[in-house]
Order: C-alpha cells, then structure tokens, then sequence
C-alpha cells in the first residue's frame, strides 16, 4: 500500500502534523475518556475507502441518532474527518501507477459545482426539523447501499462522455444537490454522484467510486474551512475529536481503497446493508413517533424507487449492448 512515494510521504508528512496538533491542542486523558469517536471510524474509514459512501456515513448516524450528539456537530464531525480520510484515499487513488490522471480531469468541473451546492445548503436548508434530516439521511444510506449491491451497477467506460445537453444538466443538478445533501450532513455528495455515473452516464464502478471519493474528499476539506474561517463555528472540544480519530482515517481510508483496487467483497457490502438497516429501524423504534415513522417511510420508498431505477436502467442499456454485438 505504501508503494508510491507520494503517498507515503504524505502519510509521513500528515501522521507528523498530526502529533503536533495532538501535542498542542489535545491530550491522551481527553482520547480515553472519548475513544469511541477513533472506534467508530475504524469502520467508518475503511467504508469511506471501500464503498461510494464517506466516512460520514458512520460518523453522522452514529453520532446524531445513537448517542444524540447536536445534528450540526456531527456533521461538523463528518467532514472533518473525512478532510483527512478521503484526502489520504484520494492521494493513494491518485497516485497508483495504473491511475490515468487525465480520467480525472471533470472533477476540475464537479468540485466547484458541488461546493456552490454546499454554499445553497448551508444558506437555505440549515433550519429544516432535525428529525427530518435523519430521516432522510438514514433512508438514503439504507436504500443505497441496497441498490447497489443487487443490481447490476457495473458500467464499461473509465472516461467520462457527455454526448448531450441534457446529460451536462443532470450532472450539473445532480452536483448541487449533492453539495447541498453534504451540508446538512458532511456526507451524500458521493453518493448521488456515484449514481448517475454508474447510471446514465454508464462509467465503471471502480472508477465512480474513485472519482466519488475525490468529489467528497475537496467538497469535505472545503466544509471544514468554512466553518473554521468564515462560519468560526468550530469548538476546541470539535477539534479535540476530530483528533481523536485523525490517525484511525488517515490509515484505514486509503486501506479501503486499496483493497477496493484488488477485488469486490460482497460480504463487506451485506456487513454495511445490514448496518444501514438496523440504524433505520433503530431511528424509528427508540423514541418513536408517527411523524418519524411517515417520513422514513416516504423517504425510503421514494430513494429505493430512484435507485433501483436508475442501477437497473443502466443494467437493461448494458444487456441491450451486449446483445446488439
């Protein structure tokens, strides 16, 4: 895995500053007394590695509806980390020597895109009912990750082509809407990104989730400066945490990927469907209540219908390619 210079060097340079930062802002009482933020994201960063989703898609749920931590710190939370997991994935992608740099090159278009969706949620959508969010939230992962595990989601092309305008306007909706999706949660650019790329625009699964975690990892590192500088909405207990857990992402993010680089592990897929679930059904069975129950229901049925048309409209343009040779 360490391989490439690059890559090492980065890892050398980024475990380095971080026991700087550690030794500065932090201490080894605070990272005992809150050691389940580093536990958590052992999975949460080998997921952000492995899969479409970020690492937010542990943080987030995990933090905000199983130990009731502020919606807006978790998702503070997601994107700090991620900053350091999907970055460290991202460098180890880029600088594999089978990568194609220039097979990366409409991410110069997707980051600026999808951070001007991240500016309209964070303008327009902070204010919506906390229950609403996880919901939503928990639905997409739930629904996702189903989808995409059984349907045939495996594309044929590693570049992207746009061969009409309205394949640019759906990329381009399909963009801000997932930079709004991460300011609410940290997370979920990935996710809808990845979908249309494995869909319409027919592109491989491996090199989707590549580009997807690129996309999460700037929108991400983006996030976490506008709360820092332009919100100054970061806490020292925030940054505390987010220390906690650095090293565990800066590691296990790139380990992802590169066992997402050597094969296809379904039973890590039925591990995460399985977790997806449960934090549903969790949602809606602890403090329960009808307005919750409602919303996860619509919710779910609207993305799983979304979904599974989109992966299977891309499986029956494949067949039909296919049969047509």
């Amino acid at each position: 895995m360490f391989r490439s210079r690059l890559f090492a060097g980065w890892s050398l340079c980024a475990l380095a500053l971080w026991v700087g930062l550690f030794s500065t802002f932090d201490s080894v009482r605070f990272l005992v007394e809150h050691w389940y933020y580093a536990a958590m994201m052992v999975a949460g960063a080998f997921v952000a590695g492995f899969t479409p989703e970020g690492g937010g898609a542990v943080a987030f749920p995990v933090l905000n509806v199983f130990l009731h931590v502020d919606r807006v710190l978790a998702r503070d939370f997601s994107m700090m980390i991620q900053s350091v997991g999907m970055t460290s994935a991202s460098i180890y992608i880029l600088s594999q020597k089978d990568t194609v740099i220039r097979d990366f090159k409409p991410l110069l278009v997707f980051i600026p895109v999808c951070i001007l969706g991240f500016l309209l949620g964070m303008l327009l959508l902070q204010q919506i009912h906390v229950y609403l969010i996880q919901a939503f939230y928990l639905s997409l992962s739930a629904t996702f990750v189903t989808a995409y595990f059984f349907s045939d989601h495996r594309g044929s092309r590693t570049q992207l082509q746009i061969t009409s305008a309205r394949d640019a306007l759906y990329l381009g909706v399909i963009l801000i809407v997932g930079g709004m999706f991460s300011s609410l949660f940290g997370t979920g650019a990935d996710v809808v990104v990845y979908t249309l790329l494995v869909t319409r625009l027919s592109m491989t699964a491996k090199m989707s989730t590549r580009m997807s975690i690129v996309l999460q990892a700037s929108v991400s590192l983006f996030g976490y400066g506008y709360r820092a500088f332009v919100d100054h909405g970061l806490t020292s207990y925030q940054i505390k945490t987010w220390l906690c857990a650095y090293p565990v992402v800066l590691i296990m993010a790139p380990f992802g990927a590169y066992v997402l680089s050597r094969l296809h592990v379904n039973w890590m897929l039925k591990t995460i469907i399985g977790i997806n679930i449960f934090q549903l059904l969790y949602f809606n069975f602890s403090e329960p209540s009808i307005n919750k129950v409602i919303a996860s229901t619509i919710f779910s049925l609207g993305l799983s219908t979304i979904f599974f048309y989109a992966l299977g409209q891309m499986a029956r343009i494949r067949k039909s390619e296919i049969e047509s040779v």
